[in-house]
């Protein structure tokens, strides 16, 4: 029997649950969320530091990899996104940032008119529960959202802070505040020692009311167009094709990677694309997986002594000890985020605003492992561009909807992404060399003394570099006139009607941030719209 609702969302991620959430509110209408993946049940996903688990378990993740290219040396990279309730926010780093006020304004110069700073910013504190100090003119209160500061003491922190001032680099406790620039401590959707997913904040909540049926293991195949109206959904459950359909609105929500695969497994999309994979044209919209990017990261890995870190708190008895600490709700391993500290700034004193990000961790990894712990003590620095410059797409490769789609970011193809990040490597082999840092550094193990030309950054960056996990931009808003737009400033997806995107991929370019913050803003004005409120 085929269901009905008022709208139907795909995906269940940050900007699936805020709309499920907001879309309910009045009590009366009705929304169906189709989640691909499983349950968020897992007690991995409440431990912050469960990441390491579900973040490469193939139960929880889209196994994605992107294309081999010269970026990267010709290398395959894994791309993981989630695939479970509440999508990449139950997996992810657990980091809140905002981005920079100019990277929205830039968005409504690109011709999103209403995208700006100031439209936008009312949306992020709506969300949010700032916890501690802030600036009330930028931070929210009320939200469903809590934003927290760390808690877990580290001296090798405290001394990187220091030494980056050293570097002419000022103290920031709130980047989310007037100004991103400066060096502090990541805020973090941690509460009481347990992730905070947006599946927790504002799907179950509104699973509660009574209003949403939340569907997982529910993979939809492909939207159903009544000329140019979408009308519903099919999806696949069990290995059964069934349909849903939306009174109102189609809405999709799964993300930089899925969106535009669902599009163009519905016959939207670029028409040689669609030739090409065998699926019938339906509606040609040329943008539809193009301008797909991600920020890059490469880490300097340096030996530390002196002090504590994450590598020998993980093992033994120091391990058991942490995992009391978090049972009896003390500051411990169990409840960090993987990068703590941050570093925000320019690479030429004559930029107007900062383009070179560096992340720091007490803790390390093992060379070719994942997600494991050296044994001796450790720690980490990360460096990315901001705004990276190089862009790609994201194409089916059939008409077959179980197949994973080709994800081609471009990494590091723009000549201005290299010299980014050559700038951004240097500078954190600065900031483990200052003085604040010599108590605290062994040695630097990774790439070590014998990289130290323009080009051999960049060589190491191309065989070392991962990604993020910031995939955007696919399904970019624009105008109309624009040639790669997919939707509009409403998020309509342009020449069809009762058909939205939101989510990551609708950014016309990535915030000077994570992404998962913009998403939940994103969602929260697109609610406005869909309600007639904006």
């Amino acid at each position: 029997m085929t269901e009905q609702f008022d709208y139907v969302i795909v995906g269940s991620g940050p900007a699936g649950s805020v709309l499920a959430d907001r879309l309910t509110e009045d009590g009366k209408t009705s929304v169906c969320v189709l989640e691909a993946g499983i349950p968020d049940t897992s007690m991995y996903i409440r431990i912050p530091a469960g990441f390491v688990k579900t973040l490469y378990d193939p139960a929880s993740i889209w196994g994605f990899t992107c294309e081999p290219g010269p970026g990267l040396a010709g290398r395959k990279m894994r791309l993981p996104q989630g695939r479970l309730v509440g999508g990449s926010s139950s997996l992810n780093g657990m980091v809140y940032n905002r981005g920079q006020a100019e990277d929205f304004d830039d968005w409504e110069a690109m011709g999103c008119a209403g995208w700006g700073y100031r439209d936008v910013l009312p949306y992020f504190r709506r969300s949010e529960r700032k916890i501690g100090p802030g600036d009330d003119q930028y931070r929210g209160r009320f939200g469903a959202f809590p934003v927290t500061h760390p808690d877990w003491p580290s001296p090798l922190c405290d001394a990187f802070i220091t030494g980056a001032a050293e570097l002419g680099i000022p103290r920031n406790d709130d980047y989310n505040g007037a100004v991103q620039e400066g060096a502090g401590y990541f805020q973090r959707n941690i509460y009481k020692g347990r992730r905070v997913s947006a599946a927790d904040a504002f799907l179950h909540p509104a699973v509660r009311r009574g209003k949403v049926a939340l569907r997982p293991n529910c993979q939809a195949t492909r939207i159903i167009l009544e000329g140019k109206r979408a009308t519903g959904v099919r999806y696949r459950q069990g290995g059964v094709d069934k349909t849903v359909l939306a009174g109102c609105e189609v809405i999709v929500s799964a993300g930089a990677a899925n969106s535009p695969k669902l599009l163009q497994l519905s016959g939207i999309g670029p028409a040689s694309v669609l030739r090409d994979a065998g699926v019938e044209l339906v509606h040609h919209l040329p943008g539809v997986g193009e301008n797909l990017r991600d920020h890059l990261t490469t880490r300097i890995v340096a030996r530390a002594r002196n002090a504590r870190t994450i590598n020998e708190a993980s093992r033994g008895w120091r391990l058991g000890a942490e995992v009391l600490k978090w049972l009896a709700g003390r500051p411990s391993i169990l409840s960090m985020s993987p990068s703590l500290v941050h570093v925000f700034c320019k690479s030429r004193p004559d930029l107007t605003r900062t383009d070179t990000q560096v992340l720091f961790t007490p803790g390390s990894y093992q060379e070719g492992k994942i997600y494991v712990l050296e044994e001796h003590p450790g720690m980490s620095a990360g460096a990315r561009s901001q705004r990276p410059f190089s862009a790609g797409w994201v194409r089916i490769r059939s008409a077959d909807p179980m197949a994973d789609p080709i994800l081609q970011p471009n990494y590091l193809a723009d000549e201005r992404d290299q010299a980014g990040m050559v700038v951004a490597l240097k500078l954190a082999r600065r900031l483990l060399r200052t003085e604040a840092m010599r108590p605290y550094v062994d040695q630097e193990t990774l790439p070590g003394p014998a990289v130290s030309t323009d080009d051999e950054w960049l060589d190491y960056a191309r065989q070392r570099a991962g990604t993020a996990y910031h995939l955007g931009g696919s399904c970019r808003m624009g105008p109309a006139s624009t040639p790669d737009a997919v939707v509009g400033t409403d998020l309509r997806v342009h020449g069809l009607e009762a058909l939205r995107v939101v989510d990551a991929s609708v950014m016309p370019l990535l915030p000077s941030a994570n992404t998962q913050a913009a998403t939940l803003m994103i969602a929260e004005k697109a609610a406005d719209a869909i309600r007639g409120l904006a």
